[in-house]
């Protein structure tokens, strides 16, 4: 389903492109626009965690940078049945995580350094968790291809504005320009909507699965989404495009189920987790019961 899924969102962009392309320049422009998709979907496949990760200011980290943070990742990842990933940092005042990787053999986890100085470890285990079941679901590689073509749909109707929409007798003309511009930050906010709101319910439910602490995950969930209207995270309002990735919208820290929320209510969420947490009782301890104090 989530191969389906990739290759549905890989089409559509496509033929925005082809269709942008055929706006700005025909028949010609078309073949432009199409050799330009085809270039930019294989290069995200490959390159758009490493874009990603650069954009958003993480380092990765080894145990000796951060142990007792590296040997929580390690042991959800064994408990998940996972390939340890690699493990990122970023400098950044506001809690939040996200995952990203074409796939579980080269997934990435990164972790903001306010996420760890807010968070109790058992919160810190449940929001990596999250993180890792977006993994094991293969969610990854839609997430990190759709926040990479996003800004590439503004990038080539901004194009298209500046080199034929002002000249009046090109074939799409002025008028044709501004509805690019306008109508560019909407395709964004739809590609990027294109993998349903519905993951982070299952990554919320898998990650509670394998820290075995619902309750911790629903605690995260509320501090994280507190602090995001506190706290600016500078690198995330640079790429807006890149909100999606996160496991709370680092950008405003949507409070409403509507058609263009990036994330589901943080209200809703906790409310499965409560409901998840009196399902499951106590069938498991939480990984880090006897980890608490400063982070190592």
């Amino acid at each position: 389903m989530n191969t389906f899924r990739t290759g549905l969102l890989l089409a559509a962009m496509t033929g925005l492109f082809l269709a942008i392309g055929y706006l700005m320049g025909g028949q010609g422009g078309m073949l432009l626009a199409f050799i330009f998709a085809a270039g930019m979907n294989l290069f995200t496949y490959w390159n758009a965690d490493k874009m990603v990760l650069r954009m958003q200011g993480a380092r990765e980290i080894d145990r000796s940078a951060a142990p007792q943070f590296h040997d929580m990742v390690a042991s959800l990842a064994r408990r998940a049945s996972l390939p340890m990933p690699k493990v990122y940092l970023m400098e950044n005042p506001q809690p939040n995580a996200f995952a990203t990787g074409r796939n579980p053999e080269n997934a990435a986890v990164a972790a903001t350094t306010g996420l760890l100085k807010l968070l109790s470890p058992e919160e810190v285990a449940g929001v990596m968790a999250h993180e890792l079941a977006h993994v094991k679901n293969r969610d990854t590689l839609v997430m990190t291809v759709t926040a990479t073509l996003a800004g590439a749909i503004s990038m080539l109707a901004n194009f298209g504005f500046l080199f034929g929409g002002r000249d009046r007798n090109s074939s799409l003309g002025p008028l044709g320009g501004i509805a690019l511009l306008i109508l560019a930050p909407l395709a964004a906010t739809v590609v990027q909507l294109a993998v349903s709101r519905t993951r982070e319910y299952d990554a919320d439910r898998g990650g509670a699965e394998i820290s075995g602490d619902p309750a911790s995950l629903a605690s995260a969930l509320v501090k994280i989404s507190t602090a995001a209207h506190h706290v600016v995270n500078r690198e995330a309002e640079a790429n807006p495009a890149m909100a999606h990735l996160f496991i709370i919208n680092p950008l405003s820290g949507q409070r409403m189920d509507n058609l263009f929320s990036t994330h589901p209510a943080t209200e809703n969420r906790v409310a499965a987790l409560e409901r998840m947490a009196t399902e499951m009782g106590n069938y498991t301890a939480p990984l880090t019961s006897a980890r608490r104090g400063p982070w190592g």
